[in-house]
């Protein structure tokens, strides 16, 4: 041992034996082997020292807690015995746990973290009994999986065979995505239930990976990084933290995915078209890297990357991404979709913000936070059911789809198990004499080494005010920080046993009350909340309403709903709704729209427009109640001489469409199962689903055919309707009759609207024949379509639409 070492050495020691070394980074963690080189300025609070008390947010926790209860351990495990040759009689879960489906495990990972978070969110010992079970019979499961063959340490409910498909870029979906639930569920147990086994085995498994991963050169390992692979960098970063196995710490480097980083460190936003949520964990895994050896260029890449999708990929409830990917900005307004802002993303951005505001505590960050987790996480759950989202809609007049309990398991419902376990956890943060008020939700601190207990009452944000009471052992000096949100824009007011504290309280920042607190004393604070417009960044005239943090959702009743299911699906059913016409804001100035909604006098939180919308008004309340009904974020703002032009060209597009038909030849009805069979429809890894009220076709790969009837004598034309607003880059080949006829692109080409192409079929094509084969071949590792509309007319030259 180096000389220059044995001092800190020692000291290391002593902090573990005493059990004072925990991560800043990770308020969950118990003990730890190696201390942050980037020392926090704010530390958050252990779950242990927080409990929360009545409120939405407590409510949505007890209904998460009974979910979590529900759960069979050994349904969970059946396709983990299964894989290992174990004998199993459980009824297999399905959807996304279904025993042949390739994500199958990842759910269980979920559940051991949100056993463990509940745990130790609330000291019920039914959750760490329930979990500990499962990690007995996972530490089985990995031996029996090697004596059956598989290398040492492996771990899952698929076969290692996945692992060899990733390597040599074959199709398969996300396995190390699954393998970093699993061990990230096991880290938790171990840190949060001092589940020893639990770490015994997840060590194994990172033995495993460096197996895998060091029999690859560097170019082979970073092609492998191009399938998504979960935030394995921050595991075994958080691993390191725990064992001090610098092997883990070289594995956490090794999951560098440059492609995606080397620009990000250069501060280089190179985001549109990626895969959202497949880039989030990565930026906590370079978060979690910087907080252990402080290498700057992680620094850089975590923040980067914060700031580009906080304040310019987010949509107002917090939440980010179309159809699961990162759109261009400059075409935001285009993106309302029946697809956007995934719940998961937004559970990683909450991580990673909270990485950030150790570094650097600001009010900035806490009111992304806040925004996030008013708008979209409680959003995102069922008050019924307790189910969750995948999607929060932003298409106007859509409605919230939720998972079941048995049939889904997608990966927000595993996202959805932890959400609700931990709204405990970044209320309160502190430093060595300061206390961080962030959050405004009941709740009640316990800070055991400064002897010190804080309950905080309030039913923010129902009602502007909040109360902190205090319990002391002892009077104690401390600043007292409390966030000042953006949005208080007439500014907070204090009073401390009654008395006004003038304090500088500028919104946007941390206003301090430095006394010496003694039992008995109350911090009262009033939070001003006012209505207020947020508008798309490239549309003005696309706006939402917000009040104070909460962001207002216009009710839009049930009309075209009626048969459609609320539970089990994903996408597709709010875009199957027939709709009337959603109501836009009417009003020759965008300044006078707040003066038109009003309160709706006994019903907090809830306002109603006069005066404004068209064809009829509309009553608003918070997006996070707005459940079991269409509604709309954003609104589209006219005036008086815009609305009557609208009506003007919808009803042109209706002439337009009836000249098309009286031109068609031939059309097929895409995704009606009976139409398409008539004109004989082949094809190979294809799907189909509904956007914007209409069907469409796509193939992931592959490809899809139909034959159409053409007519002898007259000049015809292929006819395609695409939608511009693709989020993932699409190109394909169209042939007809086996002779490729065009190459089409699709990405973001008219965004937000369907448009026309043409694709004229020359006389040698056409040349004695009835019908002819048209095919949409995918380019490879590209999707082909969707397409919206396909039909035969007869050529004349169409105005795009």
């Amino acid at each position: 041992m180096n000389k220059k070492m044995k001092k800190p050495a020692i000291l290391l020691m002593f902090f573990m034996l005493a059990g004072l070394l925990t991560a800043p980074g990770n308020s969950f963690a118990q003990k730890l082997s190696v201390p942050d080189k980037i020392p926090a300025k704010a530390i958050p609070f252990a779950l242990t020292d927080v409990r929360l008390l009545a409120s939405p947010f407590r409510d949505a926790m007890i209904r998460d807690q009974k979910y979590l209860l529900s759960l069979d351990s050994d349904r969970l495990l059946h396709t983990f015995r299964l894989n290992a040759g174990l004998a199993s009689t459980a009824k297999p879960y399905g959807g996304w746990e279904a025993p042949d489906v390739e994500l199958r495990g990842h759910s269980l990972g979920h559940f051991l973290s949100a056993c463990a978070l509940m745990y130790a969110g609330t000291g019920d010992e039914r959750f760490k009994k329930q979990a500990d079970t499962i990690v007995a019979e996972l530490v089985k499961i990995q031996e029996a999986l090697k004596a059956k063959g598989a290398n040492a340490g492996y771990l899952s409910a698929f076969p290692e065979e996945f692992f060899d498909r990733v390597e040599t870029r074959k199709r398969v979906w996300a396995p190390y995505y699954t393998i970093h639930k699993i061990m990230a569920g096991l880290l938790d147990m171990y840190q949060l239930c001092s589940n020893q086994q639990a770490l015994d085995t997840v060590v194994k498994m990172a033995d495993w990976v460096t197996f895998r991963v060091d029999r690859l050169s560097e170019e082979q390992f970073q092609r492998s990084l191009e399938t998504e692979f979960g935030g394995m960098n921050e595991l075994f970063a958080n691993l390191y933290a725990v064992t001090g196995n610098h092997e883990h710490l070289r594995l956490a480097h090794k999951f560098d995915h440059r492609a995606v980083f080397d620009p990000l460190a250069q501060s280089v936003d190179k985001l549109d078209g990626l895969h959202a949520n497949t880039q989030i964990p990565k930026a906590i895994g370079a978060a979690r890297i910087y907080e252990l050896t402080g290498e700057a260029r992680y620094y850089n890449i975590a923040n980067f990357f914060w700031q580009r999708v906080a304040h310019h990929r987010s949509y107002v409830i917090g939440g980010n991404s179309d159809d699961e990917h990162f759109f261009p900005v400059t075409s935001f307004s285009k993106h309302l979709g029946e697809s956007s802002a995934e719940t998961c993303n937004t559970y990683n951005m909450l991580k990673l913000t909270r990485h950030l505001f150790e570094w650097n505590p600001s009010a900035e960050m806490m009111d992304f936070y806040e925004r996030g987790l008013f708008n979209h996480i409680l959003a995102s759950q069922d008050p019924e059911m307790g189910m969750m989202t995948y999607y929060s809609p932003m298409k106007p007049g859509s409605f919230k789809t939720f998972s079941t309990p048995e049939d889904n398991f997608w990966c927000c419902v595993g996202t959805g198990m932890e959400n609700h376990a931990k709204y405990n956890d970044t209320i309160y943060f502190h430093d060595d004499e300061s206390l961080y008020v962030n959050l405004f939700i009941p709740s009640v601190l316990n800070w055991k080494t400064k002897g010190l207990t804080v309950e905080q009452t309030t039913d923010f944000p129902q009602s502007e005010t909040s109360r902190l009471a205090f319990q002391t052992d002892k009077p104690l000096r401390l600043a007292l920080k409390i966030r000042v949100p953006s949005w208080a824009e007439r500014g907070m007011r204090f009073t401390v046993n009654g008395k006004a504290e003038n304090l500088n309280a500028k919104p946007g920042s941390y206003a301090t009350i430095e006394r010496q607190w003694k039992t008995g004393d109350v911090l009262e604070l009033r939070l001003p909340m006012s209505l207020r417009i947020e508008a798309m960044p490239d549309d003005a005239k696309t706006l939402a309403i917000l009040y104070g943090p909460v962001v207002l959702a216009g009710d839009l009743g049930k009309e075209g709903m009626e048969g459609l299911k609320r539970f089990g699906p994903y996408t597709a059913e709010p875009a199957r709704v027939k709709l009337s016409e959603v109501p836009g804001f009417v009003v020759s100035d965008v300044k006078k729209i707040l003066t038109k909604i009003k309160p709706v006098k006994g019903a907090p939180l809830t306002f109603t427009t006069v005066g404004l919308a068209e064809p009829r008004e509309v009553r608003l309340i918070p997006f996070y109640r707005a459940q079991g009904m269409r509604y709309t974020v954003y609104w589209k703002v006219y005036s008086p001489t815009e609305w009557q032009q609208r009506q003007v060209r919808l009803a042109a597009l209706a002439a337009r469409e009836k000249a098309i038909s009286e031109r068609t030849v031939d059309g097929v009805r895409i995704g009606e199962a009976g139409d398409e069979k008539a004109h004989n429809f082949k094809g190979e890894k294809t799907d189909s689903g509904y956007l914007e009220d209409r069907r469409w076709r796509d193939s992931r790969d592959g490809w899809f055919s139909y034959e159409l009837q053409v007519t002898q004598g007259e000049r015809l034309t292929l006819l395609c309707t695409y939608w511009g607003s693709e989020s993932r880059k699409r190109v394909f080949d169209i042939f007809v009759d086996g002779e490729k006829i065009a190459t089409q692109n699709l990405f973001d080409n008219k965004p937000g609207e369907f448009f026309d192409v043409e694709y004229p079929l020359s006389a040698t094509i056409l040349r004695g024949k009835e019908r002819v084969t048209i095919k949409f071949q995918a380019h490879p590792g590209s999707m082909a379509g969707g397409v919206f509309g396909l039909r035969i007319v007869r050529q004349t030259k169409l105005k795009m639409q």
